[in-house]
């Protein structure tokens, strides 16, 4: 494995956040300043199809990478933020109503995260406030 394949690797695997490339990219960056965005990409992509880590694909946002660790993810509907989840493996009940073999599933639950939440709640109430007035 080339060195900086390597270090994205490693560092996908470490994290807890799900970066994009660009992350990926800048973290890298002040460890080693020659390497550039192409690179990063072209690893990244080398990596998901070994399948050695995962790419995480959210509508109207950058593909985000995250370890192999079977779980799933929560997406807010507002920021897009991810966060992980964990149910029960649902391959072999998927499997039998399918009736085919299946190779992998992402799971992806939809919700409102409660920074986003807390922002329409005060939102809300300026609003209540302003029509007191």
């Amino acid at each position: 494995m080339s060195k900086y394949k390597r270090m994205i690797y490693e560092m996908i695997n470490q994290s807890s956040n799900h970066m994009s490339a660009e992350e990926i990219y800048r973290e890298l960056k002040k460890i080693c300043p020659k390497v550039v965005l192409a690179t990063v990409y072209n690893n990244l992509n080398k990596l998901w199809a070994e399948g050695r880590i995962r790419k995480v694909s959210v509508e109207g946002m950058a593909d985000r990478y995250d370890k192999t660790l079977r779980h799933d993810h929560l997406v807010c509907r507002r920021c897009g933020s991810l966060a992980d989840i964990t149910f029960d493996d649902l391959t072999a009940k998927l499997q039998k109503q399918c009736k085919v073999e299946l190779l992998s599933y992402d799971l992806q639950v939809f919700y409102i995260c409660p920074q986003c939440r807390k922002l329409e709640n005060d939102a809300q109430q300026n609003n209540i406030s302003d029509n007191d007035m």
